[in-house]
């Protein structure tokens, strides 16, 4: 395939062509040329008024449902939704029934998306089930292709186990993930434990929950040694502990969701279980330190935590609803609001190597691995916005500003058809 791109500006600090507009002629997946005017007979011809590229984004947390809850979405629909959501790579949680528990399983999914666009990686419970009992196999999950080792928000109540794990994982190299979770602080606590879960009278979670279980989990990986990674972290006390952490030198890498840099728990007062998520959303004390630890490097990863829930265990009674939100066609948009273009692009495309994504960066000769968007577009985010199968969107309703429009990756172009 010969692809033409015109007039496009380029968004990648490692290119010599930051920040730059000009052509780029890609064939057979490689990028052959970028300049001013290419002329040139292509198979296609990108066009765009606006159009910026970037370097492939990673989002380092979603959940499909394939096998086991289809009917919240598919592998092969799911990774349709990231490419027009403009990722080319996205890390599979373990959520699924069967459970992703094992080399076969691991096997399985990577067949359901082979061919597609978008490089799906695995992680693989980090526990049989993910009951929290006994470790799964990671050494052979991880030869099957399983970036990472987590149970998905479940955390490792018991310390040994988690001492063990991230023990044995250093014999492959295998990062263990630990969500942070302390469930006895927790308790029955559905919402952020502050004034408005008083107010709306919800059984709270405080910030102490997630605090505890970091503070240990990175005692732990002080004795141990090895590789952690800490999903979706959310209170302000969490970044200080993770700072320090790296500090010390310990391999320790963290996440935080879209929805818990951008919304508060403010957003509850409508009893809208679209805003009950785990971690929940806390307050905007919380958020600002969150998005500083994000410019600042201490928290490694933004995502997307992208989790698909029908509408029997959605639109219920809020005590009853599932956790959850779908993020991938709303992610781009939501971090504009914070960050600019530059910083948001910078953020969706660092620190892959973590995860066993690819790295190529926009120059001749190169991999074409690219992300299409349009930064200066604002708009409400609607139902017609959603490519998921399942439609419980927090962002339903938000300003957002910018629009990913598709991906060329694996020699493949997605791209909105309005275009």
């Amino acid at each position: 395939m010969k692809l033409l791109i015109k007039s496009a500006t380029i968004v990648d600090k490692q290119s010599d062509y930051h920040l730059k507009q000009a052509d780029i002629l890609i064939q057979d997946g490689i990028i052959k040329k970028i300049g001013n005017a290419i002329e040139v007979e292509a198979d296609k011809e990108i066009n765009i008024k606006g159009l910026h590229v970037s370097q492939g984004w990673l989002d380092t947390s979603v959940s499909f449902g394939e096998p086991g809850y289809e009917e919240r979405e598919t592998i092969e629909n799911g990774l349709r939704t990231a490419a027009f959501s403009g990722f080319t790579d996205v890390v599979l949680n373990a959520q699924s029934k069967p459970t992703i528990d094992n080399s076969s399983t691991i096997y399985s999914v990577k067949a359901k998306a082979q061919g597609n666009a978008v490089n799906l990686l695995p992680t693989g419970t980090l526990t049989v089930a993910s009951k929290g009992v006994d470790l799964a196999e990671l050494y052979d999950m991880g030869n099957a292709g399983a970036v990472s080792f987590g149970d998905y928000k479940k955390p490792v109540s018991n310390p040994n186990l988690l001492k063990i794990a991230l023990q044995y994982a250093q014999n492959f190299g295998g990062l263990v993930q630990s969500f942070p979770l302390e469930k006895r602080i927790a308790g029955k606590g559905i919402v952020n434990e502050h004034h408005n879960s008083t107010l709306l009278g919800l059984k709270g979670i405080p910030n102490l929950a997630e605090d505890l279980q970091i503070a240990r989990d990175l005692y732990l990986l002080e004795y141990t040694g090895g590789k952690l990674h800490i999903p979706t972290i959310s209170t302000e006390k969490s970044v200080a502990l993770i700072k320090e952490a790296k500090k010390k030198g310990l391999d320790i890498t963290c996440s935080v969701a879209i929805h818990n840099l951008v919304l508060t728990d403010d957003l509850l007062s409508e009893f809208d279980t679209r805003a009950k998520v785990m971690p929940p959303l806390r307050t905007k004390k919380d958020t600002k330190a969150l998005i500083k630890a994000l410019k600042d490097g201490v928290i490694d990863f933004v995502t997307s935590d992208h989790d698909p829930i029908d509408i029997e265990n959605k639109k219920v009674e809020f005590d009853n609803a599932n956790y959850g939100s779908i993020g991938l066609e709303s992610a781009f948009g939501a971090l504009q609001t914070i960050f600019s273009t530059e910083e948001t692009v910078a953020i969706l495309t660092r620190d892959k190597e973590r995860f066993k994504a690819e790295i190529s960066t926009l120059a001749e000769q190169k991999l074409a691995k690219l992300s299409f968007f349009l930064p200066e577009e604002k708009y409400t985010f609607e139902k017609s916005d959603i490519l998921s199968i399942s439609q419980n969107s927090i962002f339903l309703g938000q300003q957002l500003k910018g629009k990913a429009i598709g991906i060329f990756n694996n020699n493949q172009l997605i791209i909105s058809e309005e275009f």
